[in-house]
């Protein structure tokens, strides 16, 4: 487990990411957009400690506290921390995510039990949107733009065109494995086109330190990846279990969380049997096979 702490770096006036090191399970980005006289945040944190740190790191800055938070997607370590903003701030996610969000309730702390998550009030979006939003922030233009099904149904990414910065929640894991288990691999394809049409020059990924389009790139080829092994392991008769396990991930090896393969295979092999991108899947039995990949040590939220 990591032992640094958070910091900020900021890509363009006004614009500031929030780091989490390493950026591993529940170890998630956020950022805000501020004018110096009113401020957006984009995503929270998974623990109440962690949500109050970014909290106090915005009013380190010297900006107001947020009225407006978005959210990139309902997993709670984006999402937590929305109750310690609220009800200053209005929350903002895509239609799909308030629903996500609503049904996952305290999942985390089910699949956790031993993480001090603290006092976490779920707090889904008060606003939603269907496909696009434009926010102004000062002079600041925020786009809130729905990619379609890719990382869950319900994913935002927060553009900031003059600035030319991109928040990319989590369809874009900088060193780490994407993980498709809630969403859809050729979804997730789609939704890496729309990120290179913006033209970005800084791209703040989910989780991992600031990137550039490359990682656009990286991304890609671990998802192709991923798609040719299920098409061979399912033409063999194999489950998702056996294709991960006997699989060459190359270059992707060194990336963290590679346990998540496994949970990638099988949200392939699902879409190769004709399910609807987004389709739910046995999170249990995910979580059973990622233990396995993981040499038998559950998997470990960082936070």
């Amino acid at each position: 487990m990591s032992v640094e702490e958070p910091y900020l770096v900021q890509p363009a006036p006004g614009v500031y990411a929030y780091v989490q090191p390493d950026g591993g399970w529940c170890l998630n980005n956020a950022g805000f957009v501020s004018d110096g006289g009113r401020t957006l945040l984009v995503d929270t944190a998974a623990t109440e400690r962690r949500a109050l740190a970014l909290r106090e790191a915005v009013a380190a800055a010297g900006v107001p506290l947020p009225r407006t938070v978005v959210n990139t997607h309902h997993h709670g370590d984006h999402t937590y921390g929305n109750g310690l903003f609220a009800p200053e701030a209005v929350i903002i996610g895509h239609e799909a995510a308030r629903a996500e969000q609503l049904a996952a309730g305290h999942q985390l702390e089910l699949i956790w039990p031993a993480t001090d998550f603290g006092a976490i009030r779920i707090t889904p979006p008060d606003l939603t949107y269907a496909d696009r939003l434009v926010l102004h922030v000062g002079g600041i233009e925020v786009r809130v733009l729905h990619p379609g099904v890719a990382h869950t149904t319900g994913d935002s990414v927060v553009w900031l065109p003059r600035q030319k910065v991109v928040f990319t929640g989590d369809l874009v894991f900088a060193g780490g494995t994407p993980f498709l288990a809630m969403g859809s691999l050729s979804g997730s394809l789609r939704a890496l086109e729309r990120l290179r049409e913006l033209g970005a020059e800084t791209v703040v990924p989910g989780h991992g330190p600031l990137t550039d389009p490359s990682a656009y790139e990286a991304t890609e080829r671990y998802l192709r990846h991923v798609g040719e092994l299920a098409r061979e392991g399912r033409a063999r008769g194999l489950t998702p279990l056996e294709t991960a396990r006997g699989a060459d991930l190359g270059e992707f090896a060194a990336w963290r969380e590679s346990e998540r393969l496994v949970a990638n295979v099988h949200r392939a092999y699902a879409e190769l049997a004709g399910e609807p991108e987004g389709a739910p899947l046995d999170l249990l039995a995910l979580l059973g096979d990622m233990t396995v990949m993981n040499g038998g040590t559950p998997i470990l939220c960082h936070a």
